[in-house]
């Protein structure tokens, strides 16, 4: 598919081509190279004009692109150019100087024509697999705000620091309905308030996934559909309130395309970070706190650190649902006031954060809901949940671990509520969240529903699941959740 999406950066209009995941300056600068080695191949006639042409077209989108910042994606495209263009320019400018054009050998010219067409084409290959994310756009009525806030639990000390006086902080993104903006408004940094923030956060994420930075140096490039602070909209009475924690390392945007998604839809989305656990928080003051979580290796021992930082982030849920009920009470200055249902309130989660979710569920009877997105149940299964939960689960192969299906089904089997699991074909641990959107689309790694396909099939089955437990719209829920996979009732007393 080929689509030209408008985006605003730093004050100007890129365009990502969709499929080669370029912009249209990269995508310049591609056809240029391909046409500089083409050109040794045209008739004579053609030659000189061509060679010209895509020179200039190649080495003025390489001097732009220099400029605003060049992509490892690109530096393939620019060295299969560079060694191309002397063998290309050499026959015109002898032929200006009037010595008589010299020109190999087909067979010894083919090779290397082969060779610099291998490293041009490497470029569009790696900027398909490591894209800049391109959010799909939020399909409510509402625009979608965000802002970020820092709060500081006085009443918890900080326990992965020495310092007794430590007092735990907690760094919120909130996600809600707003109203239009201008078309001109500066859309939202992915990862982070500004840039810089932004890189700090990437940096992190490819360091927990074991990878270089430098192969997701497109997703700190990337913004979404929402704006900074936007004003909140003037429609839709008090917004039924999601709060949402990431998987292990994960950080608050994680899960940026759900967030705005359900936004749009009238719901405020409240994300944490959780400091020392998720890859790096930026404060407020600027100092950056990463994670100190690592594996020991022994399985006994991870579960129960596994189970301790459970425990502290469904702590985190509960501290900002207290504070969120004072934002809407105007004891936190905010916009927001008077707007906030927190009588309707959803714990969710991914991975780790699922965990966390049921844990606060089962501690704090304001949360109303529960969502576990692909997490494993840690820490203790009682007392039962009262809440109806909705847990979705990754297709479950061989190598899935096979206390997960059994220990999660033990939890729904207790609750109290109507609760549900389901198992979409074709997803991964990491369809869940917004990899798939700058991830290589390999099956095992983000599933096979495609980059934006699990977007759509998370959202679609959260949102009938919320609309259901929060704001009580009659329909057949379990007829909607069938149809995006195998699905389990547990009612209570019956379950199955």
């Amino acid at each position: 598919m080929w689509q030209r999406v408008p985006r605003a950066e730093h004050g100007r209009v890129t365009e990502i081509i969709m499929g080669l995941h370029m912009s249209l300056l990269e995508v310049l600068a591609l056809l240029g190279a391909v046409a500089l080695v083409v050109a040794r191949w045209l008739p004579p006639a053609v030659r000189p004009r061509v060679t010209i042409a895509a020179g200039s077209v190649f080495v003025l989108s390489a001097i732009v692109l220099s400029v605003m910042g060049i992509r490892w994606q690109m530096l393939p495209v620019l060295a299969g150019a560079a060694a191309a263009l002397p063998f290309a320019v050499a026959p015109l400018l002898r032929r200006r100087t009037g010595r008589p054009a010299w020109r190999a050998r087909w067979w010894l010219a083919l090779p290397g024509s082969v060779a610099c067409v291998g490293l041009i084409a490497a470029g569009p290959a790696a900027a398909w697999a490591f894209p800049v994310p391109v959010f799909p756009e939020p399909s409510g009525r509402f625009a979608v705000g965000t802002r970020v806030m820092q709060w500081t639990d006085p009443n918890r000390p900080e326990i992965a620091t020495a310092d007794s006086r430590d007092r735990r902080i907690v760094v919120v993104q909130l996600w809600y309905p707003a109203r239009k903006s201008p078309a001109s408004a500066q859309r939202a940094q992915y990862l982070g308030r500004t840039e810089h923030e932004a890189r700090t956060v990437s940096d992190a994420l490819g360091r927990e996934a074991g990878l270089p930075g430098f192969l997701l140096d497109g997703v700190p490039r990337a913004h979404t559909h929402s704006v900074f602070n936007a004003s909140v909209a003037d429609r839709g009475g008090r917004f039924p309130v999601v709060l949402f924690s990431p998987g292990s390392g994960g950080v608050r945007t994680q899960n940026t395309a759900w967030a705005e998604e359900l936004a749009s839809h009238g719901y405020l989305v409240a994300a944490l970070d959780h400091p020392y656990d998720s890859a790096a928080v930026v404060l407020t003051d600027g100092r950056t706190i990463h994670t100190k979580l690592a594996s020991t290796g022994d399985r006994d021992k991870d579960a129960e650190l596994a189970a301790d930082e459970t425990a502290v982030r469904a702590a985190d849920l509960s501290f900002v649902l207290t504070q969120l009920g004072r934002l809407d009470r105007g004891e936190i200055a905010g916009p927001l006031t008077g707007r906030l249902d927190t009588g309707r309130v959803a714990a969710t989660g991914h991975s780790m954060g699922g965990a966390a979710a049921l844990q606060a569920a089962r501690q704090d009877h304001r949360f109303d809901a529960v969502i576990d997105l692909d997490g494993y149940p840690h820490g203790p299964t009682s007392p039962s949940l009262h809440q109806p939960t909705l847990a979705l689960t990754q297709t479950i192969t061989p190598e899935t671990d096979p206390r997960y299906i059994p220990r999660l089904t033990k939890v729904l089997q207790l609750s109290t509520a109507t609760s549900y699991r389901l198992t979409i074909p074709g997803t991964a641990h990491l369809t869940f969240m917004d990899a798939p959107l700058y991830l290589p689309p390999v099956p095992s790694i983000a599933g096979s529903l495609g980059r934006t396909g699990s977007q759509r099939v998370v959202a679609a089955t959260t949102l009938a699941f919320l609309d259901t437990t929060l704001r009580h719209k009659p329909g057949d829920l379990a007829g909607v959740l069938s149809a995006h996979g195998d699905l389990s009732v547990y009612r209570p007393g019956n379950s199955r």
